[in-house]
Formats: C-alpha cells, structure tokens, sequence
C-alpha cells in the first residue's frame, strides 16, 4: 500500500509540473507576440512621423513664383531653405529606422513565433506520450497483481476444501482425488499467477526508473533550453532595438549641424544692404526751400530744385498747400517694378530701379543673341559637312536659315544699342555714379556709339514731377518682334557606329517634334511634326539631341527641331531650344 501511493503521488505531483510548464511557457509566446506588436506599432510611428515631416517640409518649401526668387536673395530666406532640405533628410532617417525595425526584429520574431510554437507542440506531445505509458504499464501491473492475489485466495479455498474431504470418512475416495486434483490445479495457477506478477513487476519498475529519470528530465532539459532560447531572443530583439536609433544618430547629427550652420550662415547687415539696394531709386535730396515773403506784393516763387506742387500752387494761390518730402510722397500710380508692366524703356521707375532693368535687359538680349550665333556657327557646320559630303544633304537648303539668323542677330543687336543708348542716358543723370557696374556685351558694332546717342536725342529729358516721382514721356520706337525658326544647329556628328557597341542608354526625358525630318544620313531617326519621343542623350553643344522611339529605333535629331522636357533629376540639362 505505501509503494501504491507513493506512486500515485510522483504520477499526480508529475502531471501538475508538466501544468505548470505548459502554462509557463504559454505566457512566454504571448510575451513574444506583445514585444512583436510593441515594435510594430513603434515602426509605425516612425513611419507616420517621418511623412508628416516630409510634408511640412514639402509644404514650406519655396513656390516657384517671382516673390520667392525675390526672397532667395536674402541669407535668412536660403538659410531656412536649407533647414527645410536638412529636416527632408532628417525625415528619411526615421523611415530607415521604420524599416529596420521590420526587417531586423519583426521579420525574425515572426518566423521564430511560428517555430517556437511548433517545438513547445512537440515537447509537451512527447511529454503527454511518455506519462500515458507509464499510466497505462501501472494499470497492467495492478491488473497481474490482482489476478495474482485472486488465484492465490483460489488456491487456499481448493486446498481447504481438499483437505475436508480427504478428513471425512463418508465422502468416497473419487471425490476425495478429485478435490486433491482441484486444489493442484489451483495452486499451480496461483503459481503462474505469481511468477507473471513477478516478471512484469521487475519490467515496470525498469520503466518507471527509465521515465522518471531519463524519458521527463530529457523533455524538461529540452524545454528549458527552449524557454532560454526564447529569452535570448528577445534580449537580442531589445539590443537590436536600441541598435536601430544609434545607427542614424551620426545622419541626423550632420543633418543638425546643417541647420545649424544654415542659421550660423545669416548675415543681417548683408541683408539690410540688399534691401537698400533692391529699392534705392537714385533721386537726388531736395534742395533748400526758398523764403516766399508774403507780405510784399511780389509774385511767389519756387526753387527749381523745390519738390511742392507748382500745379497746386497755381490752383490754390490761398497759401493752404504743403510741399511733401519725396520719400514719403504717396502717388496715385505707384511704382511698378514688375516686368512688361510699364513703357519699353522703364522710364516708369527710378533712376536706380530703372538701370537695374535696363542692365538686366541687355544682358537677356545678349543671351540670346550668344545663342543664335550658335546656332549659326552649327549651320555652317553643317553647310560644310554637306559641301563635302553632297549625300548627306543639299548645301543650298541650309542657306535660307543663315541669312534669317543673320537678320535676326542684326534685330537683337539693334535692340541692345537701343537699351545701351537708354543707360547710357540714366547712368549720365546719376550723381556720382562709376563706370565700374556698366554692362560688358557680347559683341560690339561700329555704329554702336552713333546709335545710342540718336536714341538718347530722339527722346526728350526726363522731368522731375510736382510731387517728386520719377517721369518719361514713353519712347514712340517700334519693338522688332524675332522670327526664330528653328533649323539644325550643327553639323551631322560622326556616329561612326557607336549605336552597335553601347548598352541601351536611360531616358532622361522626352521630346516633341516641332517640325519633320526626315533623317536620311547614317545615324539619324526620321520624325514627324507632333511626334513625341524619348531623350537618352542631351545635345552636347554639337546641335544634335539623341532620341529612342521604340526599344529598336533611336537616332539623332536636330536640336533645333524638337522641344525637349528633362526629368528633374537628370543633371546638368542643357538644351538648344
């Protein structure tokens, strides 16, 4: 009895610890699933945080409008463009660490998840298998005890009925062999009984031995080590966590020193002098004002250098009227400093305002008169080309398009004596003013002294008004508009087969076809007015632009004869349109 239950124990005290593991261990993959949510919702954090800051970067960032260039003057305005390009980046390194966090730690702790789950099944199945055998060897082994027990009480009775009978004197001799014969048989099977109970017990007690200490302790070792595997997982996860914000530390250290360099970059007293030199009009201080004596009969009189209202003088003798200073002086016709928003000759604005666009002016023309000698430089290149070679086009075709750039440069010239004459004449007006800010152009003529100074006759001086702004009567000249048909701006560039051992080159753009080419010469692609078409190389100042019009067809086309749109990240584009 004390054997039966010292075994009942160990099996009940057994069956409570594989309990209390399963429990255990149960917690232990819920607690790795709430580490795994704990990351992902802070990867997705990173993430929303990162796309705000891209856009509150991308909603401050300057609009491409004439007051933002207008501001891009100023150290303070480059300076916060800066911080805003600095804060985009810094922004990108909080989506690096929302993809770390994916692929380092969610990723992994997902696929460990699945395993883990998988290994703790197969333990605890070997552990259920084990403790059912040992249950199912004890209940066999009570089983032969029993029977044994049953067989010997059998024996016993057939041993004292036996015995009565051989003791009785009325019972005959065969009943008394029989009983005898009964009482053996009996014992014999309580023999057997016996020696079965005996052998299955010594098989039990080696199967218990074996499972109490080999079959559970292997299974316990092993989910021990499963559960510290486990652990060292996510002591990793955690060390990996805090890994992630330390590798984009030293980024955002230098996208911080940016801003800070960026703010360190502004200079006030930069600034201040831009503004004073973005609206100084170049007048001249009023001069004294004269003493009007009103107490003699003598007519009022002005100085010519006085700024009052000689109009209002005229109208309202009543002596009421008020001369203004001219910097405070509010004109109903405001000064415009816009573009095209006044006469040819800006006679509108003041003196300084008015050489500023003036220079800007001639500085524009000559721009484009640089580039319609270009253009004329690359057709007689390619008039070349065809005198030599007279199968790649006809000489003569070329000639058209030469004498109307040439009539076009001689138009651009003209205006810029017009505009050079026009400086010339404000530049004289202003005290004190050097040589050293005056315009360099491209190019100089012979008659470019006795133009402008038949500009500055046919133009009557300007005139200090009443109430001091700046007036012009508007220049009565006719502005030339330019013809600029476009025509191929080099000559045919030596391809020399270069199309068969090069790899298929990227678009950086596209193009649409202004005019028809034909494209009959080795190396060119024919198109049609309208055609749309893919860029894969820019025009290098040769005239000639690289296009693709399907995987198979690409060539080159005349600059001239398409318009060209970049991609934005395609550097240092260039075109000839």
């Amino acid at each position: 009895m004390m054997e039966k239950a010292e075994t009942l124990f160990k099996e009940q005290q057994l069956k409570d610890q594989f309990e209390n593991l399963e429990k255990h261990t149960q917690w232990g993959i819920e607690f790795v699933e709430k580490y795994s949510k704990f990351v992902k919702e802070r990867s997705e954090i990173e993430t929303n945080y990162a796309k705000q800051i891209r856009n509150l970067s991308k909603k401050y960032q300057p609009k491409k409008n004439s007051r933002e260039e207008e501001e891009s003057k100023y150290t303070f305005c480059r300076s916060f463009l800066t911080t805003l390009n600095e804060l985009n980046d810094y922004a990108g390194q909080h989506e690096v660490i929302a993809e770390n966090l994916t692929s380092q730690i969610l990723t992994e702790l997902s696929r460990y998840l699945q395993e883990l789950k998988a290994e703790r099944k197969l333990h605890f199945h070997d552990g259920r298998k084990a403790q059912q055998h040992i249950e199912t060897s004890w209940k066999q082994l009570e089983s032969c005890k029993r029977r044994f027990e049953r067989d010997c009480k059998e024996a016993d009775r057939a041993q004292q009925y036996f015995e009565r009978m051989d003791a009785d004197i009325n019972v005959t001799k065969a009943d008394v062999e029989k009983a005898r014969q009964q009482a053996q048989m009996r014992q014999q099977m309580a023999t057997d009984s016996k020696n079965d109970y005996s052998s299955y017990l010594q098989k039990f007690n080696q199967e218990q031995n074996d499972h109490y200490y080999t079959i559970i302790p292997s299974i316990f070792q092993k989910l021990q080590d499963m559960e510290e595997t486990r652990i060292e997982r996510i002591a990793v996860c955690m060390k990996t966590f805090s890994d992630v914000d330390r590798q984009v530390l030293p980024i955002v250290g230098k996208c911080l020193d940016g801003m800070t360099k960026a703010a360190e970059s502004i200079e006030p007293k930069a600034d201040s002098k831009q503004v004073v030199e973005s609206y100084k009009s170049g007048f001249e201080p009023p001069g004294d004002v004269e003493f009007e004596d009103y107490g003699q009969a003598m007519k009022r009189t002005a100085s010519d250098t006085s700024l009052t209202n000689s109009k209002e003088s005229k109208e309202k003798p009543s002596g009421k009227s008020k001369g203004k200073l001219w910097p405070f002086i509010k004109n109903k016709n405001k000064l415009s400093l816009k573009l095209g928003s006044g006469p040819e000759d800006f006679s509108h604005l003041p003196p300084e305002q008015r050489r500023k666009k003036l220079q800007g002016k001639i500085d524009e023309l000559n721009k484009d008169i640089q580039k319609e000698m270009d253009q004329r430089d690359a057709l007689t290149k390619m008039k070349d080309v065809y005198v030599k070679n007279p199968q790649m086009g006809d000489p003569a075709s070329v000639d058209p398009r030469l004498s109307e750039i040439g009539q076009t440069i001689e138009k651009l010239q003209f205006e810029v004596q017009k505009f050079e004459g026009w400086l010339a004449e404000v530049e004289e007006r202003m005290p004190s003013k050097s040589d050293s800010h005056r315009r360099s152009g491209l190019f100089e003529t012979q008659n470019n002294t006795a133009v402008s100074n038949n500009c500055a006759q046919d133009r009557e001086r300007p005139l200090s008004s009443p109430d001091g702004s700046y007036t012009e009567e508007q220049n009565s000249e006719t502005q030339v508009k330019v013809n600029t048909h476009p025509v191929p701006t080099s000559s045919t560039p030596e391809f020399d087969d270069e199309f068969d051992d090069e790899e298929t080159l990227p678009t950086i753009g596209t193009c649409k076809a202004l005019y028809p080419f034909e494209g009959h010469n080795e190396g060119t692609i024919s198109v049609t007015e309208g055609e749309l078409l893919f860029v894969i190389e820019e025009d290098k100042g040769d005239g000639w632009t690289r296009v693709r019009r399907n995987e198979d067809e690409e060539g080159y086309v005349p600059t001239s004869y398409v318009e060209v749109f970049l991609e934005t990240n395609a550097k240092g584009a260039m075109t000839y349109i």
